[in-house]
């Protein structure tokens, strides 16, 4: 959903250009505890988004979940990672199935939304509203959340794009989520990157996100499972 200098959620065309990402560092601690499921089995990690997530345009293997999947097993890290992404879906959309969407097993959830709201104007405090309504459903569930932020165009106007870019940050610190900034970073805008239509990742797209998102994700997990280690002793 990359559409040249940034991201397009499909319905509708559009853009909307995201923000740097910081990715921090895994430490041998945290991979080792993000080995380890619940009884033996691997962790569920839970994509909740929209066409990217979904994978619009390509194979299974080549979209997202799998990609994802592909880069935490490269980082030794057991987890099985499920899409819950639907194309064309708003913050609205989202909360509207989130309780379904995200099953009980999951132990942590990419929450990847917004760009589709900023397609349809919606006004940036529905879209803070929908998703810290997401985030708490979440939060209520004992899942932990790692909130993908979106950036509007400056095109669009400026105090609307001020507003709908704070959405984001605001939202992750008050729901105690991590925060990562920039869900297409080096590949928004990049033609060799993205399918055919300008807007979607291909392959070699998609393979750059996984690898970005795969330690922030890899970390999450990690301390959700440290955390229910120590709640159990």
């Amino acid at each position: 959903m990359v559409s040249p200098p940034g991201l397009m959620l499909t319905r509708r065309a559009g853009l909307a250009v995201l923000g740097g990402a910081v990715l921090a560092p895994l430490t041998a601690g945290r991979v080792e505890a993000a080995r380890v499921g619940v009884a033996g089995a691997p962790p569920v990690i839970t994509l909740l988004g929209d066409s990217i997530t979904a994978g619009l345009g390509l194979p299974a293997v080549d979209a997202l979940p799998a990609q994802i999947a592909a880069a935490l097993k490269a980082l030794k890290v057991s987890a099985q990672v499920r899409g819950a992404g639907v194309s064309g879906d708003t913050t609205a959309d989202a909360l509207a199935r989130v309780d379904f969407s995200v099953q009980p097993d999951t132990r942590l959830c990419l929450v990847a939304l917004g760009g589709n709201d900023l397609l349809q104007g919606i006004e940036p405090a529905v879209v803070k509203a929908n998703l810290t309504a997401i985030l708490a459903h979440l939060k209520a569930r004992r899942i932990a959340v790692v909130l993908a932020g979106m950036r509007a165009p400056k095109a669009i106007g400026s105090a609307y794009a001020r507003e709908f870019d704070g959405v984001f940050p605001a939202v992750a610190k008050a729901g105690g989520a991590a925060f990562y900034p920039y869900l297409l970073e080096g590949v928004g805008g990049v033609s060799r990157l993205n399918q055919a239509d300008g807007i979607h990742p291909n392959p070699a797209g998609v393979k750059i996100i996984a690898a970005h998102l795969a330690p922030v994700l890899a970390k999450g997990l990690a301390r959700t499972l440290i955390l229910a280690s120590a709640a159990r002793t």
